[in-house]
């Protein structure tokens, strides 16, 4: 039987041991439940702890929910912080983003926010590119080797143009939507396409802002992240005289194909030429041996008589 004094002396080192552990926590976490508390943004003790155990940084949580509670922002459960944490996360720029969204009267709640910032975007800047728009040049020489859009006109005089995209990010689409890649290609191609179209290169040079307008009607922003607000021509030069160019090409095109058709029947005429030379001369040969035959066949009329016996005939009938 164990002495009681034994038991006794059990019970109180494990109490000494409870207490340590209840002291290091309380020291530990007193201050994170008691800014928690007095913020508005309580969280449990135990959950507090459970939290480090679950490797969740408390701090990171509470400093979220004191900034959201602070704000005004609706309820956020304490989970969707520890489960956007672990996922990741960074909680404190969600929950700033959240609440630049909300002074600028914009619609955006957590489960949004916290996808864009999973998915790897910049919640912050998009929600501040959605209140203060910005530009893009196109082409961005930073991006692209080309410092300007070329298009021809229809009269042939090559234009090039510079043009600043003002953009706001569209939130609704920012997951899976299109970049400012995308944006730039859109809207070069929108450009060479209006300058293609354009019956004159004059038209062009008057007024610019038909290459813009011609531009915005085509909705280049569909299923990107960002919302075209304005598309302004910065600059546009003349360039080469390219159908001039390309018809003296083609000139230059038609003169060889002429010569070489030409080349082509003169080569035909001297092997036409050298033919008849050829069938001349076998002719010729034709004739010599034809010519060759005559006096074998009068040797042969005079040696079997037939010679004579017709030249007295027709002394016979002479008399």
């Amino acid at each position: 039987m164990i002495p009681q004094e034994l038991i006794i002396f059990a019970a109180i080192v494990l109490a000494v041991i409870m207490g340590i552990v209840l002291f290091v926590l309380f020291t530990k976490y007193f201050h994170l439940w008691l800014r928690g508390f007095v913020t508005g943004a309580h969280v449990n003790p135990i959950r507090l702890v459970l939290m480090s155990l679950r490797k969740v940084n408390p701090t990171s949580i509470i400093d979220a929910r004191v900034m959201a509670v602070q704000a005004g922002l609706p309820k956020i459960p304490t989970a969707a912080f520890e489960a956007h944490y672990l996922a990741g996360g960074n909680i404190r720029r969600v929950v700033q983003a959240m609440i630049a969204a909300q002074r600028a009267s914009i619609d955006l709640d957590w489960d949004t926010a916290s996808a864009i910032d999973l998915a790897g975007r910049d919640v912050v800047d998009a929600v501040r590119t959605s209140v203060d728009p910005k530009v893009i040049d196109c082409p961005d020489p930073r991006r692209h080797s080309r410092n300007t859009l070329d298009g021809v006109a229809k009269d042939g005089i090559q234009l090039k143009a510079r043009a600043r995209v003002t953009v706001r990010t569209n939130l609704a689409q920012l997951i899976g939507g299109a970049t400012e890649d995308t944006i730039i290609a859109r809207v070069g191609e929108g450009i060479v396409s209006a300058i293609g179209s354009s019956e004159s290169h004059k038209d062009v040079l008057a007024n610019p802002m038909l290459i813009a307008k011609a531009v915005l009607n085509k909705s280049l922003d569909s299923q990107t992240a960002y919302e075209i607000v304005s598309i302004d021509i910065a600059d546009i030069d003349v360039g080469d005289n390219v159908g001039a160019r390309l018809q003296g090409d083609q000139a230059e095109a038609d003169m060889r194909v002429a010569r070489a058709r030409a080349e082509e029947k003169r080569a035909r005429a001297v092997a036409t030429e050298a033919e008849m030379v050829a069938l001349t001369q076998e002719n010729r040969a034709r004739v010599v041996l034809a010519e060759a035959n005559v006096p074998k066949a009068m040797a042969e009329s005079f040696r079997n008589g037939n010679w004579r016996a017709h030249d007295t005939h027709e002394n016979n009938g002479s008399n």
